[in-house]
């Protein structure tokens, strides 16, 4: 049974959402209403944590970041290499 919902949002990020929808071939209702299901599906992991969405699961690269990466020291030697 479908019910009606009032949401106040940014102006702007209803535009975005419209437009993510209409690429999704989607009502912006449509896109909502997929995306609280799958915030409140009964699919629980065992350990109770949140589940990561499939599009940053998507973003995966398979690259290990040491922990102990000093990323300020690499970003200065990219710049460094880049403008020589």
């Amino acid at each position: 049974m479908d019910a009606k919902l009032t949401l106040k949002l940014d102006q702007e990020v209803i535009e975005k959402a419209k437009i993510y929808a209409s690429g999704k071939k989607l009502s912006l209702s449509r896109l909502i209403e997929s995306y609280l299901s799958s915030l409140t599906s009964d699919k629980k992991n065992d350990d109770d944590s949140f589940e990561i969405s499939p599009f940053i699961k998507s973003m995966q690269t398979g690259v290990k970041i040491p922990a102990d990466l000093d990323y300020k020291k690499e970003y200065g030697n990219y710049l460094a290499e880049k403008y020589k």
